[in-house]
């Protein structure tokens, strides 16, 4: 690395040019990777598949995206770092960027922003400077390096400002899929970025408080700090819907990180297909975390006490195991609590073992070989039925919800016979594949899959808009990362079931995670002042005690409520919009979508569906209210609120669901409406 001594006449050119230089680095450490033959390697065609497809994935996380930052800042140290960054030495500079990339010799030109080195980035200010002297951000436009602005941290005379860039970063026209936010991480946002593996972090968050951002962020993070381990385990980012994970899904891999798996709650259940829905009542009780004891014991109900004695014959012997110590032998199991499933697997050789004992006991000298035929032989195998039989989830959950008698037995004391009657299917059923199960009928199914036989824990879970969960989904999360961490994000005053987490204690809980540390974060970075302030006359209806967003946006945004008299000016007010640079999301409540995109097609107005991503031809997307979390807008054209609010099952999801809608906008709102606007916003 060069020492800190700009050019005083251009500077500018001088940043142009160490950009130009990392570019020309980069490309070069793709060639080496893409010039390597593994050929003469690998001993075998699997060792050969698996060493390509790792080269592979290198070569496409060293792909260098022209009209991406490689860099978006420079870090001026006073003195080396402590000992353990090597790269260190008095005086010296690191650009700061989304990936490490090294010249010839091995020298780092850009640094990656995880790299401890890199943290003063987001942490350093004139209170605490961490040893820096200047910290440079830079502009661009595409991706060429058009402006750069200093802070001098260690100067004292130098007044404290709002950094310019940083705000027009943060405002920048959003077209396309979500972006990283690597160049603004703010100081309480990069604390839970960088926060440890062990730990889960629940993170509440408001409309534009980065919340998301901060989640993929962690992910990239781990992965950085811990890459061997989470190669090994895995990491996974539950979203709400295909729409959200489809806007999100570019972020990870412009850092670089290629193997994140993506899914939905839905995604992880699907253990059979889902063609039905629940009605709210239904969907609130089977989605109870009292679902869970009544599982557990149907399942286990099929476990019976021996009355028998078990009669092995081999050769002109017979071993006779008495029904006490096959009780015996069973109470012991369900006393261990493991699985059904491997507690069923161990019976038979528990039994074969107890034939064994008898064995030896009479001068006989039996190896694991005799232990393994005695569990197989046809005797022990019928016991084993009749005690442990197998269980099938599907049909477990199937007759639980058709066979009143059945779980008025496994509900007693749980559920009261009108929860019962709520979730008893009125005709019966046939088959497992002819139900229609229903979304949290499939939750029951995985819950029932996991009391047989324990589900994979990954290494880190990330689950995004976590407030709309039911405490069995959690469940469903929580084992997928047992042995790992997580990383739950939400925002409780966008809760939008009926079932809607009321407070991240329980939700941790429910993940069996109840050490997780809660954290809040309420600077807005997305929403402006403005829009923030209106849809916040909500908080005292729909999330009491709540803290509002206090939006850091210089600029105030644009803000207009219209009354208009019809669609055909909905319409007119789109167009409008259009002028503006940037994407633009006209959102209604559901029932009103066909009737605004026949007035669109009707005026020659082509639209995008959620999660479709926008172009610079194409940049209006209409929205059903139902779909808008998550996304976000440059200009939201927000069609009557209280249609939104009407379309929910109750008034105080409606709120919600008004709230959601109201907060996607980045740059201005316009609220259109005909009738009435609701009383809450005053």
């Amino acid at each position: 690395m060069s020492t800190p001594v700009d050019d005083p006449l251009d500077p500018l050119s001088r940043e142009r040019s160490h950009l130009a230089g990392s570019r020309a680095a980069l490309r070069a450490m793709r060639e080496d990777v893409e010039s390597l033959d593994i050929s003469d390697v690998t001993a075998n065609w699997v060792n050969a598949e698996v060493l390509a497809r790792q080269i592979d994935d290198r070569i496409k996380a060293l792909a260098d995206l022209s009209d991406t930052p490689l860099f978006f800042g420079r870090l001026d140290y006073l003195h080396a770092p402590g000992a353990e960054q090597a790269e260190g030495a008095e005086g010296e500079r690191f650009y700061i960027g989304r990936r490490h990339v090294h010249d010839a010799e091995g020298d780092p030109m850009v640094i990656d922003w995880r790299a401890p080195v890199s943290q003063p980035f987001y942490r350093a200010s004139k209170k605490d400077p961490l040893d820096i002297g200047l910290r440079r951000r830079f502009g661009y436009t595409g991706g060429d390096l058009t402006a750069y602005e200093d802070e001098h941290l260690s100067d004292p005379a130098e007044a404290t400002r709002t950094s310019k860039l940083l705000q027009q970063e943060i405002e920048r026209p959003r077209v396309g899929p979500m972006r990283d936010i690597v160049a603004t991480i703010q100081p309480e946002q990069d604390e839970i970025v960088r926060s440890g593996l062990g730990g889960t972090v629940c993170v509440q968050g408001g409309p534009g408080t980065g919340k998301t951002a901060v989640g993929l962020h962690r992910v990239a993070y781990l992965l950085y700090a811990h890459r061997e381990r989470l190669a090994r385990t895995g990491t996974l980012v539950i979203g709400p819907n295909k729409s959200f994970l489809h806007y999100i899904e570019q972020v990870l891999p412009a850092l670089g990180e290629l193997s994140v798996r993506q899914a939905t709650v839905d995604d992880l259940v699907a253990h059979v297909e889902v063609r039905g829905a629940d009605d709210s009542r239904a969907a609130v009780v089977k989605g109870d975390a009292r679902m869970a004891e009544v599982l557990r014991r149907a399942v286990y109900a099929h476990v019976s006490m021996p009355t028998e004695p078990v009669v092995v014959v081999r050769g002109s012997r017979r071993w006779r195991v008495p029904a006490y110590e096959l009780e015996e032998t069973v109470r012991e199991l369900l006393d261990r609590d493991i699985r059904y499933g491997a507690a069923r697997e161990a019976l038979p050789q528990r039994i074969a073992h107890a034939v064994l004992v008898q064995m030896e006991r009479s001068g006989e000298a039996p190896d694991d070989r005799v232990q393994d035929a005695v569990a197989r032989n046809s005797a022990v195998k019928a016991a084993v039925k009749a005690i442990w039989p197998p269980v099938d989830p599907a049909k477990l959950v199937l007759r639980l919800l058709t066979d009143a008698d059945f779980l008025a037995e496994h509900a007693a004391e749980l559920l009261s016979e009108d929860e019962q009657k709520t979730i008893l299917w009125a005709k019966p059923v046939r088959s497992v594949k002819s139900a229609k199960w229903s979304a949290a009928d499939a939750v029951l199914i995985d819950e029932v899959n996991d009391l047989v036989s324990r589900t994979a824990s990954l290494g880190h879970v990330v689950l995004d808009e976590a407030q709309d969960l039911s405490p069995m989904q959690y469940r469903a999360v929580g084992r997928r990362c047992t042995t790992g961490s997580a990383t739950i994000l939400g925002d409780l005053a966008q809760g939008t079931t009926p079932w809607a987490t009321r407070s991240w204690d329980e939700a941790l809980a429910h993940l069996g995670k109840s050490e997780g540390v809660i954290e809040e974060l309420t600077a807005g970075f997305r929403v402006p002042t403005d829009v923030i302030a209106y849809a916040s006359r909500l908080l005292p209806h729909i999330a009491p005690g709540l803290a509002p967003v206090a939006s850091i946006r210089e600029n105030p945004g644009f803000f207009e409520v219209r009354e208009v008299p019809g669609t055909a000016e909905v319409v007119l007010a789109c167009r409008e919009l259009l002028r503006q640079e940037g994407s633009i999301g006209l959102i209604a409540a559901d029932a009103r979508i066909p009737a605004l995109a026949e007035a669109l097609a009707e005026e020659g107005l082509t639209y995008l569906a959620p999660g479709e991503e926008t172009t610079r031809t194409t940049r209006l997307t209409l929205v059903p209210a139902s779909l808008a979390k998550g996304l976000e807008y440059d200009y939201v054209l927000l069609d009557e609120p209280q249609a939104v609010v009407d379309g929910e099952p109750d008034e105080r999801t409606g709120l919600r669901r008004l709230y959601v809608a109201l907060t996607r906008a980045v740059s201005g709102l316009v609220v259109v409406h005909g009738a009435g606007l609701p009383a809450q916003l005053g």
